[in-house]
């Protein structure tokens, strides 16, 4: 059951979530549109659950980073239009950088909550080949000659090696380690089939060699060694700590996931994969921006009642090792501990911004079915210019439950 200060309100439930497969900047989806790929999203949805009404969907919200181009047009409106929902369906784009889906979720859920929208559609797209981080923005020189903020906040990299500054146990080494282990299991998802049925085929054209169906995630690397990443540049500062190997790359790709009341969704027959039981987000330092879900998740944990120890699964996203290591610390859980990402995460399948928060969501709702002994579990990330952004959802095929 959602909660808050004021009481119970109505429950939401997390019914169905997909993705597209992610590319690599300038890869797979280096000639696909931005829009094209969040359509595709929201057009699998309907066809995996074909007792949904597409007049009944109350909102659409779409997040992007880079509302420009073909992520602009108040995507969440144009990609509904776009993937045939009837024209009664309104939609809106929403920005919070990396957690931009987060932030869909949230915000359509409460609107749930409080019985303003019964259901409703939410995700995000980035296309960082075409788009890249920062492109067309204009920082006001206030930030630095009033040093509001420190020059490195504006580069994520450098936010990166500042949390190594902060945390001098956080080795280089130990993030490689933790960067190999990442691939090593989302290896290891794959062969077991655990990530394949939450993506949606897309097909790329490529004005050289045709037509190609993407069906599975372009940025994995499941050779990777802690020799060879030791051996890698490190670009944001000479003799660092962050390099490519160990934090996520540059990538393309769109999520989305429908969100219902409970009863609602009971009603139509749709699934209930996970319930919603509160979220936090939370504002730090934008210099060492990576330490943003520690807060959050603290503040989550305060307004539902619950301590880490309750959470039985953690899906976190991988930006860069170190700043998942320091969440680690902080909550005294293990490098190596199985609650956490389980099928690996983004180091490996790749972070495209505003994307990601759906990914980690719909990542859980499959874990879940796999861990009925678990009652509750986390997502969360950090989020550029010093934010986090964390949700806690309740696992309906508890055991315990029953």
């Amino acid at each position: 059951m959602f909660r808050s200060a004021a009481g119970s309100v109505r429950d939401v439930v997390f019914v169905d979530g997909v993705r597209t497969p992610f590319g690599k900047a300038k890869g797979v989806y280096a000639e696909t549109r931005a829009d094209d790929l969040i359509v595709k999203v929201i057009r699998e949805l309907l066809r995996r659950n074909p007792s949904l009404p597409p007049e009944k969907i109350d909102e659409v919200a779409i997040a992007a980073t880079t509302q420009i181009g073909d992520q602009g047009l108040t995507i969440g409106r144009s990609a509904g239009i776009l993937a045939g929902l009837p024209r009664s369906v309104p939609g809106y784009a929403i920005d919070r950088m990396c957690a931009g889906a987060v932030t869909a979720v949230t915000t359509t859920a409460s609107a749930i909550g409080i019985g303003a929208y019964d259901i409703a559609i939410a995700g995000g797209v980035e296309h960082m080949g075409r788009h890249p981080m920062g492109e067309g923005v204009d920082p006001n020189p206030r930030f630095l000659s009033e040093k509001l903020v420190d020059p490195s906040a504006l580069v994520m990299g450098s936010t990166a090696e500042n949390l190594h500054d902060r945390y001098p146990n956080i080795t280089k080494d130990r993030c490689d380690a933790f960067a190999v282990a990442s691939q090593q299991k989302v290896a290891k998802a794959y062969a077991n089939g655990q990530i394949q049925p939450d993506l949606v085929p897309v097909a790329a054209r490529h004005a050289d060699t045709g037509w190609d169906l993407v069906s599975s995630d372009e940025p994995p690397r499941p050779g990777t060694t802690r020799e060879g990443l030791a051996a890698l540049k490190t670009p944001f500062r000479p003799h660092g700590r962050v390099t490519a190997g160990n934090a996520a790359g540059i990538n393309d790709g769109a999520t989305g996931c429908v969100l219902a009341a409970g009863d609602i969704a009971a009603e139509l027959g749709l699934s209930a994969k996970m319930h919603l039981v509160g979220f936090g987000f939370a504002g730090v330092d934008p210099a060492v921006m990576g330490v943003g879900p520690i807060p959050s998740t603290e503040k989550a944990l305060a307004r539902t009642g619950l301590s880490i120890g309750d959470i039985g699964l953690f899906e976190l996203n991988e930006a860069f090792a170190v700043q998942v290591i320091a969440f680690l610390d902080h909550f005294g859980i293990d490098d190596e501990d199985p609650r956490v990402n389980p099928y690996g995460g983004a180091i490996a399948l790749g972070h495209p911004l505003a994307s990601s928060g759906v990914r980690l969501m719909t990542q859980l709702a499959r874990e879940f079915g796999e861990h009925p002994e678990v009652r509750y579990g986390i997502t969360a990330m950090c989020v550029g210019l010093g934010m986090g952004a964390t949700t806690i959802w309740e696992n309906p095929a508890y055991e315990g439950a029953k």
